[in-house]
C-alpha cells in the first residue's frame, strides 16, 4: 500500500481568504511572469535561421538548443515545488527569475553556440516556477469550482509572450539580429520582476503566524515520492509528456523553418503564421475551461483531442500543402487550449495535501516532455536530410508517433476512481 500523504501541507492547508479583486491583481502580476517564460521558450521558431547562419547549426543542435530551455524548465519543477511548499510563491520566484534576465543577457552577448546554449539553461532555471506559482496560487486562493476556468484565463493571457515571438520578434530580428530579441525579453523580464515584487503579497498563514514548525526538505521531498507510487500516476505523467511538447515543438521550434524551407516564406511572414497560432491559443483555454465535463467524462474529452492533433500533425506530415501547413499550425494553437483540461484532471485526481506537488510533478513531465521531443525531432530531421528525405516529413511523424504513444499510454494504464 502507498504511504499516505502527510494531513497538511503548505500547499493544502486552508489558506487565509483574499478578496477577489486582490487576488486577480496579483494573479495577473504572476502571469505576467509566465507571459515572459511562453516568449522564451517560443523565441526558437524566429531565431532559428540566424542561429543556424551565424553557428553553422544542424538541426539536431538546433533542437538541442531549444530543447535546453525546457530541459532545464522541467528538471527543476520538483525544487521549485518544495521551495513553493516551504518559501512561498513570492520568495521563490523572485529568488529565481533573476536568472532568467541573465541568462537573456548572456545569449545577447555569446560569442558562441555553447554560451548561448548555457543562457538557454539559464533562463530555463529561471522560469521555472513562472506557470506552477500561478496554478498554485490559484488552488489556494480560488474556489474548487472555478479551478480550470481561471486557470483557462491564465493560460490565455500568458500566451500574450508568444505574440511577440510572432511578427514583432520576427521584424526585429529582420532589420536587427537575433541577439536583440533576447536584449529586449531581458528588459521585459526586469520589468516582470519588479511587478511581481510591488504587488504580490501573500497572507500570512495562521500556522506560521502562531511558531508552528515549518515542513522540513525531506519530509517535502517524500510526499513527490509518494505521488509516483500512486498507480493512476504513470498514464498521467506519460500523456503530458507529449501534449503540450506537441504545441511547442512545432511553434516553438519547426514552424519558420517548415514555411521558409518548404514554401519560400519570408521571416517576417513565417512569424505572421506563428502570432495567428499563438492568437488563437490565447482565448481557447478559457473556453476549454468554462466547458470543463467535470470528472465523469473529462478523460474522453482528453483522449479525443489529442487524437485529433496527432491526426493533424500526420496531416502536416505527408501531404505537403502549403494550406494545409499554415492552417493546421493555426489550428493546433486553437486545440492547445484542451491541455487545460490536464491540470483540471491532476486538480481532482489528487487529495487535497498533494495538490501543489502534483501540480508541481505534472509541469515537469510537460517539460521535460518539451525538451525530449525537440531534441528526438531534431534528430529525426538530421537522420532524414542524411538520407535524402524531407526532414519536416520526419519530424511531423515523429511527433504524431509520440502523441498517439502518449494518448494510449493514457487510456491503458490504471485511471483513478473519481
Amino acid at each position: 500500500m502507498p504511504p499516505q500523504p502527510p494531513e497538511s501541507t503548505p500547499s493544502s492547508s486552508p489558506h487565509s481568504p483574499l478578496a477577489p479583486r486582490v487576488a486577480w491583481v496579483m494573479l495577473l502580476a504572476l502571469i505576467s511572469g509566465f507571459a515572459l517564460s511562453q516568449a522564451f521558450r517560443t523565441i526558437t521558431a524566429i531565431i532559428a535561421t540566424g542561429l543556424r547562419a551565424e553557428f553553422g547549426l544542424s538541426a539536431q543542435a538546433l533542437g538541442a538548443f531549444a530543447g535546453a530551455f525546457a530541459f532545464a524548465f522541467g528538471g527543476m519543477q520538483l525544487f521549485m515545488g518544495v521551495g513553493i511548499d516551504l518559501y512561498g510563491l513570492r520568495r521563490t520566484l523572485l529568488v529565481a527569475f533573476p536568472l532568467t534576465i541573465a541568462g537573456s543577457l548572456l545569449s545577447a552577448l555569446a560569442p558562441g553556440y555553447a554560451m548561448v546554449l548555457l543562457g538557454q539553461v539559464l533562463i530555463g532555471v529561471g522560469c521555472a516556477p513562472a506557470f506552477l506559482v500561478c496554478t498554485v496560487f490559484i488552488a489556494r486562493y480560488f474556489p474548487p469550482g472555478r479551478f480550470a476556468m481561471v486557470s483557462g484565463v491564465a493560460m490565455g493571457v500568458g500566451g500574450l509572450g508568444m505574440l511577440f515571438t510572432g511578427t514583432p520578434l520576427a521584424w526585429l530580428v529582420q532589420h536587427s539580429s537575433w541577439r536583440a530579441g533576447f536584449g529586449v525579453l531581458a528588459g521585459l523580464a526586469a520589468l516582470a520582476w519588479l511587478l511581481i515584487w510591488w504587488q504580490v503579497h501573500e497572507p500570512v498563514e495562521p500556522q506560521h503566524a502562531a511558531g508552528a514548525p515549518r515542513e522540513s526538505i525531506g519530509s517535502a521531498v517524500r510526499g513527490f515520492g509518494a505521488l509516483f507510487l500512486l498507480p493512476h500516476t504513470a498514464g498521467i505523467m506519460l500523456l503530458a509528456l507529449t501534449t503540450y511538447a506537441s504545441f511547442l515543438t512545432l511553434r516553438g521550434l519547426w514552424l519558420g523553418p517548415l514555411l521558409i524551407e518548404r514554401h519560400g516564406y519570408s521571416l517576417v511572414a513565417s512569424g505572421n503564421v506563428a502570432m495567428l497560432s499563438s492568437l488563437v491559443s490565447l482565448f481557447t483555454p478559457a473556453w476549454f475551461g468554462r466547458m470543463d465535463p467535470g470528472p465523469a467524462h473529462r478523460r474522453r474529452w482528453i483522449m479525443g483531442f489529442t487524437a485529433i492533433l496527432c491526426g493533424l500533425f500526420l496531416a502536416i506530415g505527408v501531404l505537403h500543402q502549403e494550406w494545409l501547413d499554415v492552417g493546421g499550425a493555426i489550428a493546433v494553437g486553437l486545440l492547445s487550449g484542451y491541455m487545460v483540461l490536464q491540470y483540471a484532471d491532476v486538480r481532482s485526481t489528487y487529495p487535497a495535501a498533494m495538490t501543489g506537488r502534483a501540480m508541481a510533478v505534472f509541469t515537469m513531465a510537460l517539460f521535460l516532455g518539451v525538451a525530449l521531443m525537440q531534441w528526438l525531432t531534431g534528430l529525426a530531421a538530421s537522420l532524414a536530410s542524411a538520407h535524402g528525405v524531407d526532414p519536416y516529413v520526419a519530424v511531423m511523424l515523429a511527433i504524431s508517433a509520440l502523441l498517439a504513444a502518449g494518448v494510449l499510454s493514457f487510456r491503458l494504464l490504471p485511471a483513478p476512481a473519481h
